[in-house]
């Protein structure tokens, strides 16, 4: 079989690109130069888009003695991803640049190009397995729980599935890192990439700040008192206690988080952690690893990368999917992503759109225009 294999130029992919070739496929690695204006170095351990990266994976694919080649996909990234992310913040929504990459970039525009030269699949590092079921492959959990990137694949479908390979889904990480020593791979101790790979510095406040500039605004409590200002909603999520600046201390003087983010009111308003509490979510463009359920469905749901599986039931409505959380959730913000679990199975996923508080049917977040 013709393996594409993406490589980051991190410990992961060079290790699942080595166990590809390890299988007797036929190999060719591809590392992907997703910035404009790479770095030459990395910033710490942020990021895995420097002229560093690049070096490391062709290092990696020279001592597996396979090919290598670097494709530019930085104006689709940057128009997909990061122009993507910037007009969410915009919105009030907050978004997981991760989950649209593996969208647009890895699993579209990757596999596209990659079928068009005749490779049968991609095979990345990410940590998750892919199974077979009786209607076709499944993807589930890792075995890695601590790893596990099933969420930030849920976007998937089945037939990029069928095209896909994720060699590393059944090893812990420390297993990893030391085939990588074994295999004489010098990226055995590189450290692994985190937060947003486009913000090298880790300041997405300052990186959205200078995308959208200055659009100051008020910040109130429930009752629309004016607590004190900021300026730009796009530097609040739901959820946020730090950075708020108020003026006026709460009656009882406990922290107050943010609570909604209006754009067009230029207006954050704040409360008591208790009102983060949210029972129900509608989310938007709904999509499927497999058969879509027709009925009401029963099992849990995940609603950050690495957040706690939550007990849930759901149904589509209107092409809306319709969430009732067991047991309820705080700091959800529209813009994130709703991940269906059947087990380890990833049953599918959606874009978070509103909340509401379950136990008076009161909405918490307004619905925002879908994109």
């Amino acid at each position: 079989m013709k393996v594409l294999a993406a490589m980051s130029g991190g410990v992961d992919s060079a290790v699942a690109a080595a166990r590809m070739v390890e299988a007797g496929h036929e190999v060719t690695g591809v590392h992907l130069a997703l910035s404009r204006n790479p770095q030459s170095f990395r910033t710490g351990a942020r990021g895995c888009c420097s002229r560093e990266d690049a070096h490391d994976a062709r290092r990696a694919a020279d001592v597996l003695g396979i090919p290598f080649y670097v494709w530019d996909l930085s104006e689709r990234f940057a128009a997909d991803v990061v122009d993507d992310f910037v007009a969410e913040y915009a919105a009030g929504r907050t978004p997981n640049p991760c989950l649209r990459c593996n969208e647009k970039i890895k699993f579209s525009a990757v596999l596209e190009r990659g079928l068009a030269l005749g490779f049968d699949r991609v095979a990345t590092g990410h940590y998750a397995r892919l199974l077979p079921g009786p209607d076709g492959v499944e993807l589930h959990r890792a075995v890695d729980g601590d790893k596990d990137q099933s969420y930030v694949l849920g976007v998937l479908g089945p037939e990029q599935l069928a095209r896909s390979a994720f060699p590393l889904g059944d090893t812990p990480k420390p297993q990893v890192r030391a085939e990588a020593a074994a295999r004489g791979l010098l990226v055995a101790d590189k450290p692994d990439s985190h937060d947003i790979c486009f913000i090298a510095d880790g300041d997405t406040a300052g990186f959205l700040s200078s995308r959208l500039g200055s659009q100051p605004g008020a910040v109130v409590d429930t009752d629309g008192t004016v607590l004190g200002s900021h300026e730009g909603t796009h530097g609040f999520t739901v959820g946020q206690r730090r950075g708020l600046r108020l003026g006026v201390p709460a009656p009882d003087g406990r922290p107050r988080f943010v609570l909604d983010i209006s754009p067009a009111e230029r207006t954050v308003t704040v409360g008591p952690r208790e009102a983060l509490e949210v029972r129900e979510l509608e989310g938007i463009r709904p999509g499927w690893t497999g058969q879509a359920p027709v009925a009401e469905w029963h099992g849990t749901v995940q609603l950050r990368a690495h957040g706690e599986a939550l007990p849930a039931r759901a149904e589509l409505r209107d092409g809306r999917l319709l969430v009732r959380l067991e047991r309820p959730a705080s700091g959800v913000a529209p813009g994130q992503a709703v991940v269906l679990y059947d087990g380890t199975r990833v049953v599918g996923s959606a874009t978070i759109d509103s909340t509401r508080h379950g136990t008076t049917g009161a909405r918490d977040a307004q619905p925002v225009a879908a994109r």
